[in-house]
């Protein structure tokens, strides 16, 4: 069964999500969801490692984006009460402690030395390093921080020593959005 999607597109000139692409992903997603005879398996992570060709006239790429935030946190809440009914709350706490663990390494390194630096342009590394230290209070001290704020952080461009490659940061950004949405 195929779902009318609602996401707006953009003009005949600009650049959006490839329509087909996305509704046959929402489409996959939703049967998954629901538990459809014969649908693919999702988890979390396929939400979030999702990705579409841009097209002119495609869909608003902030809308598509901002329905795979909500279903990447469907997905996982279901996780999370389907381990919990086999496994127990404490196991699932020990599941999420164990990704947060894998955050610590990062965390600890002094700032500017946290990341490696790009050979050309990248994210300005005092600005990474701040928000990693909020990201560490929240982990270590209980402080505020939400998934929602890792997820739409953005870092003003820097280049060489004053930079951290970005697919690095975005990589560890990622799972920190995991870790977050687990607990939230």
């Amino acid at each position: 069964m195929t779902t009318t999607r609602t996401f707006s597109r953009v003009g005949r000139l600009s650049r959006g999500y490839e329509p087909a692409e996305v509704d046959a992903f929402f489409d996959a997603a939703r049967a998954a969801y629901e538990r459809e005879p014969g649908a693919r398996k999702f988890k979390a992570s396929d939400v979030r490692e999702a990705a579409f060709h841009q097209v002119r006239g495609g869909y608003s790429t902030s809308e598509v984006d901002l329905a795979l935030d909500r279903l990447e946190t469907a997905f996982v809440r279901q996780e999370r009460a389907e381990n919990v009914a086999a496994k127990g709350q404490d196991q699932w706490l020990a599941m999420v402690a164990d990704r947060a663990t894998t955050l610590y390494g990062r965390l600890v390194r002094q700032p500017g030395e946290r990341f490696r630096h790009p050979d050309g342009r990248g994210y300005r590394a005092s600005e990474v390093d701040a928000f990693l230290d909020r990201l560490s209070a929240f982990f270590e001290d209980g402080g505020e921080m939400t998934a929602d704020e890792v997820r739409y952080v953005t870092f003003s461009p820097a280049r060489g020593r004053e930079a951290y490659e970005e697919g690095v940061v975005d990589a560890f950004l990622s799972r920190a959005v995991e870790v977050l949405t687990a607990v939230e």
